[in-house]
């Protein structure tokens, strides 16, 4: 005999399955958006860096979103009540923090690391205060998104994968922006706001 208790879990975990789906379909609008916008760039004379890690960057982001419910289901994560809304509350402002990365740069935004020269740097939206929000969503995703349906080891292990391949990410598009990018730059954290005080 089925419980209702049951019925309640394999609804829950149903609908995270549906929410990472959707994750899944907003990923692959990204990518049509990145292809388009790298067109835009090299059109432009644009140089791209970084091909190396791309593969593992992409199979990294598709394996996230596959672990995710394969955790779920395999291991019979039970929706984790309080938290896991919280952790739904930090992917949806994630996507918004993303979304507003994206929209700030416009058509210079790109899952590769493409520089057109002589373009000055963007500094304004959420890079007024962070060099990379755009990786604080990504970060913020491999940490929450999980969680929202308590998968607390695909949330360790992608988070520890991610924070190794920003690494490389990071410093080979750093480099790539050049000298003005970094004074442009230069008072502004990578990561974390500061709170300035008087």
């Amino acid at each position: 005999m089925v419980t209702s208790q049951a019925l309640s879990q394999a609804l829950s975990q149903a609908l995270y399955a549906g929410f990472i789906g959707l994750l899944g379909v907003e990923r692959l609008a990204e990518l049509a958006l990145s292809r388009r916008n790298a067109a835009w760039a090299f059109a432009r004379g644009g140089v791209e860096v970084g091909r190396g890690h791309y593969p593992t960057m992409a199979a990294l982001h598709t394996l996230f979103l596959g672990a995710c419910v394969a955790e779920v289901l395999l291991l019979d994560r039970a929706f984790p009540g309080a938290l896991g809304w919280a952790a739904l509350g930090l992917a949806l402002a994630a996507q918004g923090l993303r979304y507003w990365a994206i929209a700030t740069l416009g058509p210079r935004w790109n899952t590769r690391v493409i520089v057109v020269p002589g373009l000055p740097p963007v500094t304004g939206g959420p890079y007024r205060v962070l060099r990379h929000p755009n990786y604080v969503a990504v970060i913020s995703e491999m940490a929450v998104v999980p969680l929202v349906h308590g998968a607390w080891v695909t949330a360790l292990v992608f988070s520890l994968g991610n924070a190794l391949l920003l690494l490389v990410r990071i410093r080979a598009e750093e480099a790539a922006l050049g000298q003005g990018w970094a004074d442009a730059f230069a008072e502004r954290p990578r990561f974390v706001p500061e709170v300035r005080r008087g």
